[in-house]
């Protein structure tokens, strides 16, 4: 019985896929015959060639097989859990978390690929001496 629902939702997620894909193709091939011709004096589209261009974009800018979201296609990542790295910064008391400031911009000073940021970091403690504040050392 149960096998039956499967392969009845299966049914009725193979039909949706095809209805879509013509739809799709219906969409593409009216909006491109109603714009491109006009705008950039290209040739019309019959609807097969309109299912393949949708298929061509679908493989060089979708991809191929499963949907992949990256970083934020994770729930843990959306919603804030599972973030190794938040979680350590939360645990962090502010001695922890200077300490780790001043570690990556030492980081950043001596890597030559983040110039900008170095010059940034540079300027940034030239305006504090400027001003007359002292950088923190944990003397507190």
């Amino acid at each position: 019985m149960k096998k039956n629902i499967k392969f009845r939702f299966a049914g009725i997620g193979v039909v949706i896929a095809i209805l879509a894909f013509v739809v799709f193709g219906a969409a593409v091939m009216l909006l491109w015959n109603a714009l491109m011709p006009r705008i950039f004096g290209l040739l019309e589209l019959d609807y097969l060639q309109a299912i393949g261009l949708l298929i061509l974009t679908r493989i060089l800018f979708g991809g191929i097989g499963g949907q992949w979201h990256g970083r934020r296609g994770i729930k843990e990542d959306v919603t804030g859990h599972g973030n190794k790295l938040r979680e350590k910064w939360m645990n962090m008391s502010e001695e922890e978390r200077k300490e780790f400031i001043e570690k990556e911009k030492d980081f950043f000073r001596s890597n030559r690929r983040f110039s900008r940021l170095r010059d940034f970091l540079d300027d940034d403690e030239e305006k504090n001496t400027e001003t007359g504040t002292k950088k923190d050392s944990g003397d507190e």
